[in-house]
């Protein structure tokens, strides 16, 4: 009997209104309906004080981690500020090490208020293979997010239509082994800054 896979989201934002968490949603959707078991992770719905590692760990971040070692897939999502992610996403990756993303499958979403978010990516996939994880070609940046999102539903088709590819993939990749079938994991060109632009501070996610 083939493995349900379990894909998560960590969505890096403590905006109330977050661009980030609403397009982690439909990443996350497109995943359950390719018969995945979901759930969104939320960095607000934990207290995290700032990772120190001489303190006992608190009872959140043990919660926190064993969800994400459990996954399959994890879906990473963070706002740009100031070119790159938020504090919020990286505290709770300190939190994290080998043991979590060991070959885990990690896809990346970020949300610019503005018009870029290279840079953003760039981090976000230096960071992933830092602990082992195998990132996924495919990532998804969305910029002047204030356009492509309204009440929570993602208004430009082609966006909507790479967000859900990612979660897609989330599923078919779930189960990879790195070192035997692994894909092309080159940059997906369409996600490069077309403009070459600068990655700009802006901390509208």
């Amino acid at each position: 009997m083939k493995q349900t896979p379990v894909v998560v989201a960590l969505a890096g934002s403590m905006r109330d209104g977050s661009y980030t968490r609403a397009a982690l949603r439909h990443v996350l959707d497109a995943a359950e309906q390719r018969g995945a078991e979901t759930e969104l992770l939320d960095v607000r719905e934990y207290d995290l004080p700032v990772f120190d590692p001489d303190e006992d760990e608190p009872p959140e971040a043990t919660e926190l981690k064993r969800k994400i070692r459990d996954a399959d897939s994890v879906i990473w999502g963070s706002p740009v500020y100031h070119g790159s992610y938020s504090s919020a996403f990286r505290n709770v990756h300190d939190y994290c090490s080998f043991d979590e993303y060991e070959d885990t499958t990690v896809g990346l979403l970020t949300v610019a208020g503005g018009g870029s978010f290279a840079s953003t990516l760039d981090h976000m996939r230096v960071t992933a293979r830092g602990v082992h994880a195998w990132v996924l070609p495919h990532q998804v940046g969305i910029r002047n997010a204030r356009d492509k999102i309204e009440d929570g539903e993602i208004v430009d088709e082609s966006i909507e239509e790479r967000v859900r590819k990612l979660g897609e993939q989330a599923v078919e990749y779930a189960f990879i082994h790195p070192d035997v079938t692994a894909p092309d994991a080159g940059v997906d060109e369409e996600t490069a800054d077309p403009e070459g632009q600068q990655a700009e501070a802006d901390a509208d996610d």
